[in-house]
């Protein structure tokens, strides 16, 4: 089992920053690629970011890249969400996961699930 704990989100300003923290326990962090989903009300849980056991490999949706940078420390079991320039249409709920598998785009092959952190952006 791996738990999973997010942390740092909130209400920002359009055009504001926040960094999302994942703290992990359990199982070897470092056995694991981990990913950022969000959820916003009505909608699909999608992909926002994937990173790869050593951190070498990082992957982002579209409507993120050069915004958000997703990194890990795994000698502080911890994963990281930097969220730059934010617009009203990233608000949602921020997921992390964590799966056994290559950097899964598909949220159905991860298997560890925290229970996710509220983002606001205001106009």
């Amino acid at each position: 089992q791996v738990q999973l704990v997010e942390s740092g989100g909130g209400l920002v300003q359009a055009g504001g920053s926040l960094r999302l923290s994942c703290a992990a326990s359990g199982r070897t962090f470092s056995n694991y690629a981990m990913g950022w989903f969000r959820q916003a009300p009505g909608k699909e849980r999608e992909f926002v970011a994937g990173i790869s056991e050593s951190g070498s490999i990082n992957h982002y949706t579209t409507s993120v890249l050069g915004r958000f940078t997703i990194s890990r420390t795994n000698t502080k079991n911890t994963l990281y969400l930097q969220m730059n320039s934010l617009k009203p249409e990233d608000t949602a709920i921020y997921y992390c996961a964590a799966s056994s598998k290559a950097v899964p785009t598909n949220r159905f092959e991860y298997e560890y699930w925290g229970q996710g952190t509220q983002v606001t952006v205001a106009l």
